[in-house]
């Protein structure tokens, strides 16, 4: 004899929502404190240089307008061992004046490649086709840390014939892949002042810092980590390189779930993107929004004289102006959350600028709780 389980209705249904509940109570996803913070030091370094590029089809630099081309070529001529009679005027029209940079990784040595951006700085047409000659790569401090040279890769295409010009995307820049090569490394050393380690957040925030150091220590069984202030992590690390290089790695790999960013609502001025996060919440307010719009409408009568009269035919411009404003009547918006939010604010029918001046009168009202940016 089997017995089956009383299972009615209501009890599943309650079964069902304690489960979305717990859902929803679960925590934010963590993350590796490598997606949240770095190590001091450990970072790029921008490198820049001058240089040149040739082999152009005519579509170089005319010396006239850019005579630093000129200039450089004369010096470059000159170290080969080539000398230029002074006041030499060169047309030359496939020689381009041009900047290199390129982003020197954290541990680069010597031997090492690196991909390079080329950007004309006189009047060149287009680097199709060029080859950069060898440009020293400096860095902050003036110092030569790698020697770039190669053949361009200029994504863009172009063509004119008869006073008629077509090009698509840009000619004016190209890239080298691979094309510097590391002659010097930066100097860098971890941990070489008693082991100690310094751990950057990016965002900073004393809950996050809190957290982060907490998580450490509860990794490696002892306190091994201090937070100075919201954003620095001191750390204790191996005097041993090798161990120390464990150390970091292991830290790097701990989860922590940082602490949720303010509300905050960003206003991209030049696009009309408006973009907030989901701390975002309104309290309750009234609104009334309607567009006013213009409309200018000008025709264009002619005016004859009459038949044998002395007049002149003209045309005379007729304009209409015409003001517009649409009805609109207060709605009340409200949101405890992003979804909410949302939803009060498409309630309005505003465009994405009139949506911008709407949250800016609800900041000002004490409605908005977040912070406005505008980029």
């Amino acid at each position: 004899m089997k017995f089956k389980p009383n299972r009615s209705p209501s009890l599943v249904a309650k079964l069902l929502l304690l489960a979305c509940l717990c859902l929803l109570a679960l925590p934010v996803q963590a993350e590796r404190i490598r997606e949240i913070a770095n190590f001091a030091g450990v970072r790029d370094n921008v490198l820049v240089g001058y240089g040149l590029v040739v082999g152009l089809d005519g579509t170089g630099d005319q010396t006239m307008q850019a005579p630093f081309t000129g200039q450089s070529l004369t010096n470059m001529l000159s170290q080969l061992g080539i000398t230029v009679p002074p006041g030499t005027n060169m047309q030359l029209r496939n020689v381009a004046a041009v900047m290199v940079t390129a982003d020197l990784p954290p541990f680069s040595r010597p031997g090492q490649r690196l991909d390079v951006n080329v950007s004309s700085i006189g009047n060149a047409r287009s680097l199709r086709g060029g080859t950069l000659l060898m440009t020293p790569l400096k860095g902050a401090d003036g110092d030569t840390y790698a020697i770039a040279q190669g053949n361009l890769l200029v994504g863009g295409a172009g063509a004119a014939a008869g006073g008629a010009q077509v090009q698509v995307n840009q000619l004016a820049g190209g890239r080298i892949a691979g094309g510097a090569m590391v002659e010097r490394e930066v100097p860098l050393d971890l941990g070489a002042n008693a082991g100690l380690l310094e751990l950057e957040l990016k965002e900073a925030d004393f809950g996050t810092a809190q957290r982060v150091v907490n998580a450490i220590n509860n990794e490696f069984g002892r306190p091994v980590a201090a937070a100075r202030d919201g954003r620095v992590i001191a750390l204790d690390g191996p005097m041993n390189p090798n161990s120390r290089v464990n150390f970091m790695a292991q830290v790097e790999n701990i989860r922590v779930t940082p602490m949720e960013a303010p509300a905050k609502v960003i206003f991209n001025a030049r696009t009309g993107s408006v973009v907030m996060n989901s701390a975002v919440t309104l309290r309750r307010a009234a609104v009334a929004h309607g567009n006013l719009s213009i409309v200018i409408d000008t025709r264009f009568l002619v005016s004859q004289p009459a038949p044998f009269g002395e007049g002149e035919t003209v045309v005379v411009p007729d304009t209409e102006i015409e003001l517009q404003e649409q009805d609109a009547y207060l709605r009340v918006v409200e949101g405890a959350d992003l979804v909410d939010v949302v939803n009060a604010l498409n309630a309005l029918g505003a465009t994405p600028s009139d949506l911008m001046a709407i949250l800016e009168a609800l900041k000002a009202a004490g409605s908005l709780r977040a912070d406005l940016e505008i980029i």
